[in-house]
């Protein structure tokens, strides 16, 4: 009525089923904690770090679009300084030219003027222009997600790199530009079409063939027109410097979010390699498992076999 030997052959079988189909799941899946019924500690802890690192996905996609606006406005306001440049070597040539030599002069700068209205015009960058912004509007720059940050109570907070309009606005689309009157760009703040200064000639609107309007011009005397070229340059200067400014802000801008982009990316890499050493299963160590527990089936099969077929022996008795 009871074949121990069978019951314990099958006991040995199904463990070994067991077993084999354990190793088996982390084969095909590749996890050797797959749910959280493998290993609910592991399971947990890697679950909460996947999800930290889409966090960190997106602020590597982040990182990517700041750098995007941040290059363009620095190729833009090198190329706008070597502009600019030009503008003051012709302003300086002007100075000591005739009449006439100075009208073929303003039509060289009205072409560098062009250009840089261009340059700046072209500086976009997923509809963010850095070189060309409103001063009368709420927005006073740009910020960059560079960090996610959760602290042991689940608090998050997150990090920015900061890019301020003030530094790099170098026309002011908030205010009139491009007038041959000087005082329509009062209120401008931009540093290429900003009014006042030595001589209150923006650089857009700057003429070295009409200098009405410029500080210190009367045009009957030589000393006040080269009065007024010196204010000019003086006003050149200026602008080139808060250029120089805007420059080395963005420049510092870029090194940060490539610093910053390397970082996370890293960072991206070291969480993945630690949720793989608690979750990832060991696939030399499942094969080699896998092709001991096959033995052992085939084996407990041919022990329960052998176990049954003892039993059979009883008929002999009845023939």
């Amino acid at each position: 009525m009871t074949n121990s030997s069978a019951l314990t052959a099958l006991q040995s079988l199904n463990s070994t089923n067991k077993a084999l189909e354990t190793t088996q799941s982390r084969i095909s899946t590749g996890y050797r904690v797959a749910t959280a019924s493998d290993n609910a500690a592991y399971w947990s802890i890697a679950t909460t770090m996947r999800s930290d690192n889409k966090a960190n996905s997106v602020v590597q996609d982040s990182l990517g679009l700041g750098a995007g606006k941040v290059d363009t406005a620095y190729t833009a306001m090198n190329k706008a300084i070597e502009v600019v440049d030009k503008i003051k070597e012709k302003v300086l040539l002007a100075k000591t030219a005739g009449t006439e030599d100075r009208a073929k002069i303003q039509a060289e700068i009205e072409t560098y003027q062009a250009q840089l209205t261009d340059n700046i015009g072209g500086a976009n960058y997923a509809g963010s222009n850095l070189l060309r912004t409103d001063s009368t509007g709420t927005a006073t720059g740009i910020s960059v997600i560079s960090s996610y940050n959760r602290d042991a109570d689940g608090v998050v907070t997150t990090g920015t790199i900061d890019v301020t309009f003030e530094t790099t606005r170098l026309i002011d689309s908030g205010a009139v530009s491009g007038s041959t009157d000087p005082d329509d760009d009062v209120a401008a703040t931009g540093v290429l079409d900003k009014a006042g200064g030595a001589s209150d000639k923006s650089i857009l609107n700057l003429s070295v063939s009409n200098l009405t309007g410029v500080t210190g011009f009367d045009a009957d005397d030589e000393t006040t027109i080269s009065a007024a070229f010196d204010n000019m340059l003086t006003d050149i200067e200026a602008a080139l410097s808060s250029m120089a400014t805007g420059a080395a802000e963005l420049g510092a801008a870029k090194a940060r979010i490539d610093m910053q982009s390397s970082f996370v990316s890293s960072l991206s890499d070291s969480i993945d390699k630690g949720v793989g050493q608690l979750v990832d299963a060991d696939m030399n160590k499942e094969s080699t498992r896998l092709q001991a527990l096959q033995v052992q089936q085939q084996l407990g099969i041919q022990a329960l076999s052998i176990a049954n077929g003892n039993s059979q022996q009883i008929l002999s008795l009845f023939r």
